[in-house]
């Protein structure tokens, strides 16, 4: 895998790790926590939703789904 594979990988878990543990949080929140732009933001959001592991409630605010994760290093 390529090193900027991984990383984004990386960086997509600790979002959707993020989201778990704070419930519901903004576009923003995410973009001030993890130091990336808002594009690269929804990029990661994307992948997320695509894989039914957040939602968006309401315009620009994310929600973890229930579904069922199983988190390897």
């Amino acid at each position: 895998m390529k090193p900027s594979t991984n990383r984004m990988l990386t960086r997509i878990k600790s979002v959707y790790m993020f989201i778990r543990n704070k419930g519901t949080v903004t576009t923003q929140e995410l973009v001030d926590e993890f130091g990336i732009t808002p594009r690269t933001i929804q990029r990661d959001l994307n992948v997320l939703a695509y894989n039914d592991l957040v939602h968006s409630p309401t315009r620009g605010k994310w929600s973890a789904t229930e579904k069922k994760v199983r988190m390897s290093s």
